[in-house]
């Protein structure tokens, strides 16, 4: 039941992280290397040739960061197990220390009133599996069945909340296409669409596996990337052209919500992207597409941007580029709040799932000043636009059951290093130091109202 904040009673509100991008403690406790590991070690690849060996030594000081979680009035936290820190090899030998580094985060969680939000894979996969084939391989969906299995059977008398994998495409296609994320490698289409296929039957076969197995009632979901349209005005030409394009798949190696939600929600690849990709598609039977498309409980999404369309003379979008000195953050993506309200209702109103935004955030250039303070007034500004946003996109009948921002900590991110800051708690890298931002309080503000101190929603159309 929603509040007259807009938001539900029980909604969740909560921060996230990821596994590779925040533990740190890479050769400790039994923990065999991921695929990010090797590819940090490639000259170039990642901004400084930074890695993420340290990181934010989350893996030493996850006490104090959920003490901060606690203070800020958290109560829900999506987090990431790293395959390799349970199963060193991917498969085979379970490693009980780090089972036990999970076991006392959730239990810390627990303690300090905060709901563990489980992502099973974040990017980070065993080397030892990569070396056997990979994604590629015709078994990749038992192993990751298989590592499921493992880390449900350990924390699901603790843990209700599930998501099999995060942003599909980013690993896919950044990974295995393009060359520019881990593993590295530049496959030839028809073998990337395998990689994909293959990630959509390990993430039915996971489902399978947390529905037959968890102790608790469970809810999963999975984690998806959006590139959803905003229309240019609020016209009904332009609403239905921006809904339109946004699950349009017409071109090979799309990165459309349609090819990436459609399988595992509706249980069919998109028609135009079938077409698109031609002979480079894989064979798929009726049995697979079962599979892939088990029944879900929520739909994550992570939104950041958005294109901007308009309908154009012949009825096709136009895409519109965003005005001259459109705010854009340091990560050089533009502001765009409208982009989470359309998000969540193009995709509620086509997949009827509950939405959870799990991750939403902008990073800055962010440092302690002298008063020894760190000062993020446009992260502060970012909040009240996106979440009024968010606000309204439930007013309007969106089931939005949860927000998480991006990210709880500064934080490795991926090949931009240590470059990007995301956090709301500011991170010293040479010693660790966590100081809280002043997003940090605001962002506390909010929760401890349930949005309703949030300024009214204000498109940016023009």
């Amino acid at each position: 039941m929603k509040t007259n904040s807009g938001f539900r009673k029980d909604f969740s509100w909560g921060a996230a992280t990821a596994a590779y991008q925040i533990e740190g403690a890479v050769r400790e406790g039994g923990r065999g290397p991921s695929t990010w590991d090797m590819f940090c070690k490639k000259p170039g690849a990642i901004w400084r040739d930074n890695s993420g060996d340290v990181a934010s030594d989350h893996y030493h000081r996850w006490r104090e960061d959920i003490t901060l979680m606690k203070r800020l009035g958290l109560d829900a936290y999506r987090l990431s197990i790293a395959w390799s820190r349970v199963m060193p090899s991917g498969t085979g030998h379970i490693n009980p220390k780090g089972l036990g580094f999970y076991d006392r985060l959730v239990d810390g969680l627990l303690k300090a009133g905060i709901k563990p939000w489980v992502t099973l894979f974040h990017w980070d996969y065993p080397l030892a599996l990569y070396k056997r084939g990979g994604w590629l391989h015709p078994d990749s969906p038992k192993w990751f069945a298989d590592y499921t299995r493992v880390v449900v059977d350990r924390l699901s008398d603790r843990v209700s909340d599930w998501m099999t994998l995060n942003e599909p495409p980013c690993f896919v296609f950044i990974g295995h296409l393009y060359g520019t994320h881990a593993p590295g490698d530049k496959l030839p289409l028809a073998r990337a669409l395998r990689v994909q296929h293959n990630t959509f039957l390990s993430h039915g076969r996971g489902v399978q596996v947390i529905r037959e197995r968890a102790k608790l009632p469970p809810r999963v979901g999975i984690a998806c990337v959006s590139h959803s349209k905003t229309p240019v005005s609020l016209g009904k030409a332009d609403i239905e052209t921006a809904r339109q394009s946004t699950f349009t798949t017409d071109t090979p190696a799309s990165w459309s919500d349609a090819w990436w939600m459609d399988p595992v929600i509706l249980g069919r690849y998109p028609e135009d992207g079938i077409r698109a990709n031609g002979k480079a598609m894989p064979k798929v039977t009726r049995d697979e597409m079962a599979l892939m498309s088990q029944p879900l409980d929520f739909l994550g999404i992570n939104v950041y941007q958005g294109g901007r369309v308009r309908r154009g003379a012949n009825g096709k979008a136009v895409e519109v580029p965003y005005p001259v000195g459109n705010p854009i953050t340091a990560f050089k993506w533009n502001l765009a709040p409208d982009s989470l309200y359309w998000a969540a209702r193009f995709y509620y109103e086509r997949y009827r799932l509950p939405i959870a935004v799990t991750e939403n955030g902008m990073s800055g250039t962010d440092w302690a000043s002298l008063d020894g303070k760190v000062h993020d007034p446009q992260r502060i500004d970012f909040l009240d636009r996106y979440l009024s946003a968010l606000r309204q996109a439930a007013r309007d009948g969106a089931d939005i059951i949860g927000y998480f921002h991006w990210s709880l900590l500064d934080n490795f991110e991926w090949a931009e290093g240590f470059k990007e800051r995301f956090g709301l708690i500011h991170v010293d890298y040479p010693t660790g130091k966590r100081t809280p931002k002043d997003s940090y309080y605001h962002y506390r503000k909010i929760i401890s109202g349930n949005g309703k101190n949030l300024p009214k929603y204000r498109p940016m159309y023009r």
